[in-house]
């Protein structure tokens, strides 16, 4: 019996633990910071630039390199940006059900409760 009591809780705690962190390792994506067009830009030139000493087939591999990496950190910036933008629109429709769902139990309670919940309520989700 007693046993039951610590072992369950243990073992919950360590399941809960390892989905944490496995949730952590996949929300954490790549560890290179999003940039700007500016930078992206910046960066293509220069690796451009650094194409210039180089002749024949090696030159044209050096500056598709360039547009290649310059493409990618592109695609990198706007999907950080759609994500970005997603979570917003999830926050706030979660702040949204929160409400009306808080905004349901005022409705039960009368008078100066009611006003203070409904006080309450507005201040937590900004509205």
């Amino acid at each position: 019996m007693n046993l039951s009591r610590t072992v369950c809780p243990a073992i919950a705690l360590c399941l809960s633990a390892v989905a944490f962190q496995a949730s952590a390792q996949t929300t954490q994506g790549s560890s290179a910071p999003l940039r700007t067009n500016d930078q992206i830009d910046s960066q293509y030139k220069m690796d451009k630039k650094a194409c210039d000493a180089m002749k024949g087939n090696q030159k044209d591999v050096c500056e598709k390199q360039a547009e290649a990496n310059r493409d990618k950190a592109r695609a990198d910036a706007k999907a950080g940006k759609e994500k970005a933008e997603a979570n917003h629109d999830a926050a706030k429709a979660k702040s949204d059900a929160d409400y009306k769902v808080g905004k349901e139990k005022c409705d039960a309670m009368s008078g100066n409760a009611k006003d203070a919940c409904m006080a309450d309520l507005k201040t937590r989700h900004n509205k």
